[in-house]
């Protein structure tokens, strides 16, 4: 069963110190209640997915008790910085690009080069994430597809037993989530309204331009967004799916015992734990498309729970590349 702790400063210290250990914690912010968990802790995070039955490895927001600690961890610009001074503590997210040896897991961030991160509003969640002392990654605190949550009673309905405790913050004042900013290109992108309108941020940096719709989103395999389904890092080698060989010009990522043979070799869990297995996906790609090798085989995974998942970005690594023209 998941636990209720009160949010005294008895309770937010042990919220806290479950995070630490790699717990899964549901805590309330002014936009909705948020799961939870230690964004540079891999493993923490995959338990996020599997908890939700997300389908999908989408980016999740990195919350931060103050903006210092947010642009310690993503490099800022004159737009992030007057946003943050206007917004923050609030709803609203930024996407900017990750700084070198920043500590939050690739699997945080689906893989990509940018973190979505934000500075929640709210005495409890502050308390919170300054006693956690690290990045707390945090979707919403619900099963994947349901309706958001705003007070612990909607969290209890979908992930009872799913998650470790629910920190009591009391209702959410907002309701909705936090308006999505990518502000890696020339011009600011809106990828999701929400909190903070789109007319507030312009007041303060200018025209941004306009979000595009889910379809467009999935079309494009280029936003960077929680709440969208995107395009996730993509090795530049070729990824061969279901291998039950391997060449010794392959390299081989791993699931269970390895095939003999392969040039490099990750594995992703010789016990054939998929939560381990989605902890080190990303780090697996991105280390074996450093390799010597021609192409990238994959060993066979289950098609349940996290492996769906799982799956679903190992697919889109392998799909077919569009060759770019010679053309001017």
């Amino acid at each position: 069963m998941t636990t209720l702790i009160e949010a005294t400063a008895e309770g937010i210290a042990t919220a806290a110190a479950m995070i630490n250990a790699g717990g899964l914690i549901a805590f309330g912010t002014e936009t909705v209640y948020g799961l939870g968990a230690d964004a540079t802790n891999a493993a923490a995070v995959a338990r996020v997915f599997e908890a939700k039955g997300r389908p999908h490895f989408n980016p999740l927001i990195s919350h931060y008790p103050n903006a210092a600690a947010a642009f310690a961890h993503v490099m800022s610009n004159e737009r992030a910085e007057r946003l943050a001074a206007a917004f923050w503590p609030g709803p609203l997210t930024l996407v900017l690009p990750r700084r070198p040896h920043c500590p939050v897991c690739l699997l945080a961030g689906a893989g990509l080069d940018t973190l979505a991160v934000r500075v929640p509003q709210g005495h409890v969640v502050t308390a919170l994430l300054v006693a956690c002392a690290r990045p707390v990654a945090a979707p919403s605190a619900n099963r994947s597809g349901q309706v958001s949550p705003t007070t612990p009673a909607h969290v209890l309905d979908g992930l009872n037993g799913r998650i470790d405790a629910i920190l009591n913050s009391g209702p959410c004042r907002v309701g909705v989530e936090s308006t999505v900013l990518d502000l890696t290109g020339p011009l600011p992108f809106l990828l999701r309204p929400g909190g903070v309108p789109r007319e507030a941020i312009e007041a303060v940096i200018g025209p941004i331009q306009q979000g595009l719709t889910l379809a467009q989103a999935q079309a494009t395999r280029g936003l960077r967004s929680p709440g969208l389904l995107v395009s996730h890092y993509a090795p530049g080698l070729p990824v061969r799916l279901n291998a039950a060989d391997v060449a010794t010009d392959e390299a081989l990522l791993a699931f269970g015992p390895p095939l003999a043979g392969a040039g490099t070799l990750f594995q992703l869990s010789v016990t054939k734990d998929l939560t381990e297995a989605a902890s080190r996906l990303f780090e697996g790609l991105r280390c074996l498309d450093r390799a010597p090798s021609r192409r990238i085989a994959v060993m066979p995974v289950p098609d349940t729970g996290l492996g769906a998942a799982i799956n679903d970005r190992l697919q889109r690594a392998a799909a077919p590349r569009e060759v770019p023209s010679n053309g001017v």
